[in-house]
């Protein structure tokens, strides 16, 4: 799956953070995303690839920067 990761974008990964919730919110993009929980608003780094290998689903893309 080919996904293009931008600001704002909302996934739902694979495993579910410890607080239940399984969607994340991106709101730093670069060689490192930095990734927000929804349910309890946890931030976490995570390299660009390992997301990519995360993402389950698209819940909502971001605005688009064209």
């Amino acid at each position: 799956m080919d996904i293009n990761i931008n600001l704002g974008d909302i996934y739902e990964l694979k495993k579910p953070h410890p607080c239940g919730v399984n969607k994340w919110k991106v709101t730093r993009v670069g060689i490192d995303c930095k990734i927000q929980c929804l349910g309890c608003g946890h931030i976490v780094m995570i390299d660009r690839v390992e997301l990519k290998k995360s993402i389950k689903k698209v819940i909502e893309k971001g605005p688009s920067l064209q």
